[in-house]
């Protein structure tokens, strides 16, 4: 009886820095914000009960409703490509290649790199002549020769295709030996019709696309889908920084699923589409479920690419529900609007879990 006590009682003290602080930083301050919800509180004076009116305003603020709009278009188009683009790149890096420890850490880095110095980074490419811009605009002056060598490469493809399984060889589209080939070929085929005069380097003006400093939204229509293009821009770094993490989760869940069931898949005929719909996507089901509510929590919650990017873009663009908060919790010179700013975080947590939960009914956490 006294060991279990004892074993009990050091169990307690190893728990009790975490369970201090769950309770001071999680219990203690989303009752206290619960609490101020319901009041009209600036800090310097005594809350003032004002019931459900701070929820009422908060639905009649207009930057309220782009926060939310933002926040919903951003959550949902991130959490989809990022979670497709993981799954894709753990099912590559979970070949048999050469050098594969090397292409795991590289893909990696972005992850363990500091948010802040890749935002300042990807703030330098969004300039109207920075990487990004200038990338555009050399795709497009060399698109000619480009496209003539993908076309170039497809139809040597085709025909070797063709040519090896005429002779009985079961050839598939996309053999290595024969993609190596075709690429070669393709290239000097490419090569030698630039040289003779074929194919040629467009003259154009440089790219001048505004990424930041514009209120410009895309597509034209429906209105509920229109994104900010700044917003855009915080969609591709918060991808390329958050799929090298989740490619972990899946890689970890690929390496557990038999290889024997691959093989017999192979045997049958099935491609490498079919294997990757009907094997690896039911296997890591498990995974998805976490790594999509990971993800879901991660992007509702989105707050410090906006506040990086600062005065540089429009703020009615980028808000969103988090970044609402701290606009209202710290707005400057103004006194703070605590009843406000305490309202939209709840709203946000409750929001957070409707969405966590919905999406447990279409993606189940277990293996059927």
């Amino acid at each position: 009886m006294k060991n279990s006590l004892r074993e009990q009682l050091g169990a307690w003290l190893f728990l009790s820095p975490f369970l201090l602080t769950l309770a001071v930083f999680f219990v203690y301050s989303t009752g206290r914000a619960f609490y101020f919800s319901f009041t009209d509180y600036n800090m310097f004076s005594e809350p003032q009960w004002v019931g459900f009116a701070n929820y009422i305003s908060l639905f009649q603020q207009s930057l309220f409703l782009r926060a939310l709009q933002n926040t919903v278009l951003f959550s949902l188009i991130v959490t989809v490509v990022q979670c497709f683009l993981a799954l894709v790149m753990a099912t590559v890096l979970n070949q048999k290649i050469r050098g594969l420890g090397f292409f795991r850490a590289t893909y990696y880095m972005p992850s363990i790199a500091s948010s802040v110095v890749i935002t300042l980074i990807f703030l330098w490419m969004y300039q109207r002549r920075g990487l990004i811009n200038y990338l555009w605009t050399e795709g497009r002056r060399h698109a000619p020769i480009i496209v003539f060598f993908l076309v170039t490469v497809s139809i040597i493809q085709i025909l070797q295709v063709v040519i090896e399984r005429r002779r009985g060889f079961p050839a598939r589209w996309v053999d290595p030996a024969l993609t190596v080939m075709s690429i070669l070929i393709g290239t000097a085929v490419t090569a030698g019709a630039w040289v003779f005069g074929f194919i040629a380097v467009r003259d154009l003006p440089p790219v001048d696309f505004t990424w930041l400093q514009t209120r410009m939204r895309i597509p034209e229509s429906p209105e509920f889908l229109r994104v900010p293009v700044p917003l855009i821009a915080i969609m591709i770094q918060n991808i390329f920084t958050t799929i090298p993490t989740l490619m972990i989760m899946y890689l970890t869940a690929l390496q557990d699923v038999p290889k024997s069931l691959y093989e017999a898949a192979e045997i049958d005929g099935a491609g490498a589409t079919q294997r990757f719909l009907n094997i690896t996507i039911p296997s890591v089901r498990p995974v998805t479920f976490l790594v999509v509510t990971l993800s879901l929590i991660g992007t509702l919650q989105m707050f410090d690419q906006v506040a990086i990017f600062g005065d540089a873009v429009p703020l009615e663009s980028v808000i969103t529900l988090a970044y609402f908060v701290y606009n209202r919790m710290f707005p400057g010179a103004q006194l703070p609007q605590v009843g406000i700013a305490s309202a939209a975080a709840i709203f946000l947590a409750l929001f957070t879990l409707s969405l966590v939960l919905i999406q447990r009914l279409f993606i189940k956490s277990e293996v059927s």
